[in-house]
């Protein structure tokens, strides 16, 4: 057993139990479910925007190296500089260069996933260098210790007193604050924060080739303080965030906002093309796009899976799923948990050790259907199994027992030898780790299908 697995089992076990925790995530997802139901009554005809939001995806992701390309030429020709960064080694370096030429020693962070991913956090801190999440959710999950819980929501697990008790014991606060006044007091101590920062990180919801720009989307207005005070401004960026064009916004970002937070569009959206120009008033002096592989290619050469790319992070297939509604996003130990980050982790890291998250479902197919751009999740988590088993990343044990289970089925004869006493202590003794550690033993009934049907008509 590996030990990612090992460690997955353990948490899913713990958080499934855990009914306070389950509480507080059902609350928060039922509040969420509530909202989209209002966001999608903007919509006259709601499955043609999806469609045509997965064509654009599709072509998009189809032409991804032209559009790379188209991107690069017109960002550089807007003033701004592109890192390509192959992994998450190469990324962290290229920005280590950056820091190191600003002698920078503070930065401010607005929401970015493609941040989590490569540690940005933690490797900035290795170099004498204290960057501050500004994101509201962020900012309280980096207050404890915790990596971000969900795509979209970062505290989706934490409720309103847990806040009030972090805050208290982290920011000397009265334990008794309202939501409203725990808001405040994180505005009172970020705000102060971008003007002493010497940098500033961004990710992006979408790369628009055709203005060189990147598109932003959020509600809380520090992504445009985190990427305009600093003198420099560095967005890390997944590859496959790409658009075909700046026309396209009009479809993805009320659909982002619908399927993310249930409204018809977030409060703050902005388009970025570059550093300051000499007319305008703010805005960073340098601006860096780093262009993130870290795995992606390798889901792109893969002609079935590269649907996978085309999610726009809006985490609706995570507040569908009812195995994350019981396990969490932590008891994943991925960047990207739920059904989509089981299917892209084991491409994005290594089948072998990540596989699991692929078994981590029910296939109900729920994530599929609220899926914003429609990718097939639950077939391609049938598709992650099936190469998992081709590559040959399954234990003598798996295969063993595959092979029984195989021959049995085939044949009657073997499925009817051995008495119900044999069957049902065998079964127990074979699941007792699993099945039989919270339910009640397999008992199997005194006499086959097969016999009671002779018995019954004589053939």
């Amino acid at each position: 057993m590996s030990s990612q697995l090992h460690t997955f089992l353990a948490k899913s076990e713990a958080k499934a139990f855990d009914k306070e925790h389950k509480r507080k995530l059902l609350f928060n997802i039922g509040k969420y479910d509530a909202t989209v139901v209002k966001g999608k009554q903007q919509y006259a005809d709601l499955e043609y925007v999806k469609k045509r939001a997965k064509n654009i995806k599709w072509k998009a992701i189809e032409n991804l190296d032209r559009y790379l390309v188209e991107f690069e030429q017109n960002f550089t020709a807007n003033g701004g500089k592109v890192i390509w960064a192959n992994d998450e080694n190469e990324a962290q370096q290229e920005i280590l260069k950056i820091v190191k030429a600003k002698k920078a020693r503070k930065a401010v962070k607005a929401k970015s996933m493609a941040t989590e991913e490569i540690h940005l956090n933690e490797f900035l801190a290795q170099h004498g260098v204290e960057s501050v999440e500004t994101d509201l959710g962020e900012y309280i999950q980096q207050l404890d210790g915790e990596a971000p819980y969900h795509i979209v929501t970062p505290a989706m697990h934490k409720s309103k007193e847990d806040v009030a008790r972090l805050f208290s014991e982290k920011l000397g606060t009265d334990i008794n604050l309202t939501a409203e006044e725990l808001t405040l007091v994180a505005r009172e101590k970020l705000r102060h924060q971008y003007t002493q920062a010497d940098i500033g990180f961004s990710g992006a919801n979408f790369i628009l080739p055709d203005v060189g720009g990147i598109a932003i989307t959020e509600n809380e207005g520090n992504g445009r303080l985190s990427t305009s005070f600093p003198k420099t401004h560095i967005v890390i960026v997944g590859i496959e965030k790409m658009l075909t064009s700046f026309n396209d916004l009009s479809t993805f970002w009320p659909l982002l906002a619908t399927y993310g937070t249930g409204q018809k569009v977030t409060v703050y959206n902005t388009v970025m093309t570059g550093p300051r120009r000499d007319q305008e008033t703010d805005g960073p002096d340098e601006m860096y796009v780093v262009l993130l592989d870290n795995g992606r290619s390798k889901l792109l050469a893969d002609a079935v899976k590269r649907e996978a790319l085309y999610c726009i992070r809006c985490g609706a297939c995570l507040n569908a799923c009812p195995v994350y509604k019981n396990i969490g996003g932590h008891a994943y130990g991925t960047t990207y948990s739920g059904p989509i980050g089981s299917v892209i982790t084991p491409h994005f890291k290594d089948m072998g050790s990540f596989k699991h998250l692929s078994y981590a479902s029910s296939l109900c197919g729920n994530c599929t259907e609220v899926c914003p751009v429609k990718i097939n999740l639950h077939n391609l988590l049938l598709f992650n199994r099936h190469e998992a088993v081709q590559s040959g990343n399954t234990s003598f044990v798996e295969k063993t027992a595959w092979s029984v289970w195989r021959r049995g089925m085939l044949s009657r004869k073997l499925m009817d030898r051995g008495g119900a006493w044999v069957k049902t202590v065998g079964m127990s003794v074979v699941f007792s780790n699993s099945w039989g550690k919270h339910r009640e033993s397999l008992k199997f009934a005194p006499k086959s299908f097969s016999k009671r049907w002779v018995e019954l008509h004589g053939e």
